[in-house]
């Protein structure tokens, strides 16, 4: 069975690894359906008990996507992570994010027809609506939590402050942000106020969005409809420095007898053990590289190998364009 953790000290037990589920609905391009829900049964065969996606994955695609893959099994052997609030526009872009008590209601419902359930485990924004106070929407979660609708309150890219506003008004389980090797502007404020409050961290990104997987090469280009062709760590002059550091962690890897993505995924999980790392995989052959993750203990001398080997701030470019920067609660 695989290790478990807890989300903070009032969110659920999960799998010490969970599952993104963003790529099987086109953030990368397109995905295949079939490969996409056989990922989905092996990872919990394996023990993953962690599911994350959000209403605006696909359009709805990916909600209906997992009720697919979920469908026969039992409603307490998966916990299911929800983001919502980010709007979209017809033939594709953001819209902004709205997360008004009414909003959240409305999106919530629509949630549980597509996933076809009476609950989700965690519900969370996926953004800050500046134009909402978070006490607001946490209250409309609130009512939610207390009508049954849903078990747990999380947050998703947002700072200290706000989650200690949110976290008044009811626990929060936990933050869900990117951390990775190359992006760790959490550890400065954001993890200290998370463990001050007792709240837990599940960590997407923790592959670079497949960057420092040790597959991405500076020959290959995003295709159709993959984001990665907008990410400024991606781009011309950014890519192969950051590829570099990738050079560097191979070595560490190899000494060690595992791959770059495994040692990248151990190293989140190092950081503590109130933190979750979320894997996307979108087949069971990276799903199956990246699962020994979960019991790859690192030794001081590991971490400091990896420590020299990507140094803090060492990434080139954004983690996301500029835009969307503006959004976030951390930088890099």
């Amino acid at each position: 069975m695989m290790r478990t953790r807890t989300l903070g000290t009032t969110g659920p037990v999960v799998s010490a690894l969970g599952l993104g589920a963003m790529g099987m609905s086109g953030a990368y391009g397109q995905a295949d359906r079939a490969e996409s829900i056989a990922t989905v049964h092996a990872a919990l065969d394996a023990g993953v008990t962690l599911i994350d996606t959000g209403d605006f994955y696909g359009a709805g695609h990916n909600e209906l996507l997992l009720a697919e893959a979920l469908r026969g099994r039992a409603r307490d052997s998966y916990v299911l992570s929800l983001k919502f609030g980010m709007l979209l526009r017809p033939g594709g872009g953001f819209g902004g994010n709205d997360a008004r008590p009414e909003a959240v209601r409305n999106f919530l419902a629509h949630s549980l027809t597509r996933l076809g359930t009476d609950h989700v485990d965690i519900y969370r924004p996926a953004r800050l609506d500046p134009a909402v106070p978070i006490e607001e929407t946490v209250g409309a979660i609130k009512e939610l939590v207390d009508a049954g609708y849903v078990r747990h309150i999380g947050l998703s890219e947002v700072d200290a402050a706000t989650i200690r506003r949110a976290h008044a008004v009811h626990p929060i389980a936990d933050l869900q942000i990117e951390y990775s090797v190359i992006s760790r502007a959490v550890e400065a404020d954001v993890l200290p106020t998370l463990r001050e409050l007792g709240i837990g961290l599940t960590a997407y990104g923790v592959l670079g969005r497949g960057l420092i997987s040790g597959h991405w090469t500076a020959a290959r280009a995003a295709g159709p409809g993959d984001a990665r062709g907008f990410s400024p760590r991606f781009a011309s002059g950014n890519v192969e420095h950051n590829l570099s550091l990738v050079a560097e962690l191979r070595r560490v890897a190899e000494a060690k007898g595992c791959t770059v993505a495994q040692l990248v995924i151990a190293w989140v999980a190092a950081r503590g053990e109130d933190i979750v790392p979320l894997v996307g995989a979108r087949t069971r052959e990276r799903l199956a590289e990246a699962l020994p993750a979960a019991e790859l203990d690192l030794t001081a001398g590991d971490l400091a190998a990896i420590e020299k080997a990507v140094p803090p701030g060492a990434a080139r470019g954004d983690r996301y364009p500029a835009a969307f920067m503006a959004n976030l609660g951390v930088g890099n």
